[in-house]
């Protein structure tokens, strides 16, 4: 993957503390928004929040980080939230433009900056991803599934490099492709990319000890703390086929080519095999914080971001198979991928309505995966040539799951 050289002030791998690097969060008040702003707070001379973006329901929260942080804007995706704010910002004794609703996050996503850090949970964040990549800016992307909904959208504006994974597995990607070079090397070095998992909390059950899981087991992931939807997506997987949707589009390297491996302790973030025999592993305790600074300083590393391995300690790493039969999500998820066009997005939109319908008690465990695959069997896949045909077909994907979810 040839990432470019982003602009600031980063230069053989340091901080320049004379030069700061301007910096849009999107999801502020989000886990990974609150990360992303602790790792700014340690950087004080290399890091600046232009722009603060969030969906409108921690409003005490956005006026605090407005405080500290003092961006020339902050956005508010819910209109009705504004008065609250205004009235809070007030409270905290500062002011900031104030932008609203769907067009005021896609106008902070397009503010002056050096880059965006796209951090919204979800398919909404794609209108903003599309918003900062038609500005022009380099764009840190968390946001996995605004790449996978419109991923020939996406990948038709982003410009070679403008486009910075900051999920930890494809963070590990580029990190290892990088250091095959600085270009990165030539595809047709590359055997095949590694993507690792965790397991979830069910690692090593069959599919008949899934049957009974309820959401209080679902939403214990063992070595992640993330939003419930994510964490949910970790149990079944869904997360893990989402990454390998994210992994061929930021790579550009086969379905065939992508493998996942279970890996319990979460250190090993990904690898890449090469032709001829080597592999590169990228190592780190899981703190999301890592990935985060590594994007926002590419391709300069941050100081201090992280805790490194206790390398005086002994370790115990162990990989495993995937048990495609007890988690089919990542096998309909290479389906799906492969169908491309809107098909990812249905994908994506029926999933998110089944962990809904999952965390409410109306939908087993297993009727999440077995769900979004009956949505995705019905779907007839469309070219996703604009914003409203994927648009649509998350919509109809939304609604037919809706449907299915009703009647279970």
């Amino acid at each position: 993957m040839p990432i470019r050289h982003v602009r600031g002030g980063r230069e053989n791998g340091t901080v320049q503390p004379d030069i700061t690097r301007s910096v849009v969060l999107l999801g502020s008040t989000g886990s990974v928004g609150t990360q992303s702003l602790d790792v700014i707070a340690r950087d004080p001379g290399g890091l600046r929040v232009v722009a603060l973006a969030a969906g409108g329901g921690r409003i005490d929260l956005l006026a605090r980080q407005t405080a500290e942080f003092r961006p020339e804007a902050v956005a508010v995706a819910d209109p009705a939230a504004v008065p609250a704010l205004k009235e809070a910002l007030a409270v905290h004794g500062v002011t900031a433009k104030i932008l609203a609703g769907p067009e005021g996050v896609a106008e902070a996503a397009a503010w002056p900056c050096d880059i965006v850090l796209n951090g919204v949970t979800g398919a909404l964040g794609l209108t903003s991803t599309l918003a900062a990549l038609e500005a022009g800016r380099t764009l840190a992307l968390a946001n996995k599934e605004s790449l996978i909904v419109g991923g020939p959208l996406v990948k038709r504006l982003a410009e070679p490099g403008q486009l910075i994974p900051v999920d930890s597995e494809h963070s590990a990607l580029a990190q290892c492709l990088w250091a095959a070079g600085p270009a990165g090397p030539d595809a047709s070095a590359v055997r095949k990319l590694v993507v690792t998992a965790s397991g979830g909390p069910f690692r090593g059950r069959s599919r008949a000890e899934l049957e009974n899981v309820t959401p209080e087991q679902a939403l214990a992931h063992p070595t992640w703390s993330m939003g419930p939807v994510i964490t949910v997506n970790s149990a079944t997987l869904v997360n893990k086929g989402l990454e390998v949707i994210e992994a061929h589009l930021l790579f550009d390297i086969g379905f065939d080519r992508i493998d996942v491996v279970v890996h319990p302790q979460s250190i090993i973030h990904s690898m890449v095999e090469f032709v001829d025999g080597s592999t590169i592993a990228q190592a780190s305790p899981p703190d999301m914080r890592l990935p985060i600074a590594l994007a926002l300083g590419w391709p300069g590393r941050i100081p201090g971001a992280a805790s490194a391995v206790d390398w005086t300690k002994a370790h115990t790493w162990t990989f495993e198979p995937l048990d495609d039969e007890a988690f089919p999500s990542v096998a309909l998820a290479r389906h799906v991928g492969s169908a491309g066009g809107t098909a990812p997005a249905v994908y994506n939109a029926a999933n998110e309505v089944c962990v809904d319908a999952f965390l409410a008690g109306r939908l087993p465990f297993l009727g999440i995966v077995d769900t979004v695959a009956a949505v995705v069997a019905e779907h007839d896949v469309t070219g996703a040539g604009s914003v409203e045909e994927v648009l649509a077909a998350d919509a109809w994907a939304r609604a037919r799951a809706r449907e299915l979810t009703a009647t279970t």
